[in-house]
């Protein structure tokens, strides 16, 4: 802690032992603040670098219990990166004025407020809740976002300042990036991961909010819709997909042959032949997102539909449907899997596909061969079947010549 004769450390210090106490899975986090005496802060704040300003005379006028309340505040901000989240959301959204990281303070403040306080943390009388802003309970920062705006009713809120750490926008009082006592990203990080390992491994102390964010930062959800599309657009654009020799228009090394006609290399679009897991540990919430996959596929070869088939497979292939429209396509099924089969029923059509996409929860053999096109595999999550008796089944790993997406997490 910086010296300063008009803080009065030892309340500070009392305040953070209360909420550690109190809160003990955010402990790590609390201890993890450097406190910085600072006359220039309204009443406290912290920035990105894990660094809390207090005001001396803000300090001397609460009691002990409700500074720790502001304590847990400001580590529930630098946990939830609230100030990465509104960075990234002001770019999204193109927000640069004042107003705007106000607004992102008071929905940030929304997000954590509804679960901070009670249990020996008294809650301030002029603290942010959801009710403040006439929204819902248990949404998150960004959502809270979308359905407020700054005007009369949020007036009497604009002496609100929780710092950088809050809404990522540096303020006049806060130290330089190199100051003394910043913490690194790495840093931040391992914070952030010994409090949710906290917060897992005593699920019955922490709020809800708390254990989803644990689950989060523990188990980060991949954008897989974008990675599943990046890998069919990879795959439909290779080199070689969709190339074929053509004499309707000869190559332009013809004339240095007489009397021969060479063939030109042309590119044509390529064709796609979906595979849809339709056996009995597939879910109809799977089978709902394959239909808008198959859509999603058909806009990364460019829309044409005639481009795109879809076949249903469990244990037997069944029949290979031309696209019209994602809703129109039947998934029958049901029994045990064997995706082997569907692969030699969409390699035996013709044309032949250039790219196979398969969308399954990965419960299958697979075929022994590399096909003679390029594969991408969206895995759907598998049912967690560990503890059940009599159940020693171990599913095959997806084979390394496929390209693999997992699409959520597992099933419980």
């Amino acid at each position: 802690m910086t010296a300063s004769a008009a803080l009065e450390a030892d309340k500070v210090y009392a305040a953070r032992l209360h909420a550690a106490r109190v809160r003990p899975y955010l402990a790590t986090a609390l201890y993890a603040l450097n406190i910085v005496a600072s006359s220039r802060v309204p009443t406290m704040g912290v920035d990105r670098y894990w660094r809390c300003y207090v005001s001396p005379v803000f300090v001397a006028q609460r009691p002990v219990e409700e500074l720790a309340s502001m304590l847990v505040h400001g580590v529930s901000h630098l946990l939830r990166d609230h100030h990465g989240r509104s960075d990234r959301y002001a770019r999204a959204h193109d927000l640069t004025g004042r107003g705007d990281r106000l607004r992102m303070n008071l929905a940030a403040d929304a997000e954590i407020n509804d679960d901070a306080f009670g249990d020996g943390l008294p809650a301030p009388d002029d603290a942010v809740l959801p009710s403040t802003l006439g929204l819902p309970p248990g949404q998150l920062m960004e959502d809270y976002l979308r359905q407020f705006r700054l005007g009369p009713g949020t007036d009497g809120l604009t002496w609100l300042d929780c710092g950088s750490g809050a809404d990522g926008l540096c303020r006049e009082w806060e130290l330089d990036p190199d100051g003394a006592n910043a913490l690194s990203d790495q840093q931040c990080d391992a914070v952030r991961f010994r409090v949710a390992h906290s917060i897992v491994g005593r699920p019955g102390q922490a709020p809800r909010g708390w254990q989803r964010w644990a689950a989060e930062a523990l188990h980060p959800t991949q954008p897989w819709r974008a990675l599943l599309g990046a890998a069919i657009r990879s795959a439909t654009s290779s080199s070689g997909t969709g190339e074929n020799y053509t004499y309707r228009r000869p190559a332009r090394r013809s004339a240095s042959v007489p009397g021969a006609v060479l063939p030109s290399l042309r590119r044509n679009p390529p064709r796609v032949s979906v595979i849809v897991d339709t056996s009995g540990s597939v879910s109809d919430g799977d089978l709902g997102s394959a239909l808008l996959e198959v859509a999603a596929i058909t806009r990364a070869v460019g829309g044409r539909r005639d481009l795109v088939t879809v076949l249903s497979c469990d244990a037997a292939a069944r029949v290979v449907h031309p696209l019209c429209r994602a809703e129109d396509i039947p998934l029958f099924g049901g029994g045990g899997t064997d995706l082997r089969t569907g692969f030699a029923r969409a390699l035996h059509n013709w044309p032949r596909p250039d790219v196979i996409v398969v969308l399954t929860d990965g419960q299958t053999p697979w075929p022994s061969y590399r096909p003679g096109c390029r594969t991408v595999v969206g895995l759907f999550p598998r049912m967690d079947t560990r503890g059940w008796p009599g159940d020693d089944y171990v599913p095959d790993l997806p084979p390394d010549w496929a390209r693999v997406v997992e699409i959520g997490t597992p099933r419980s």
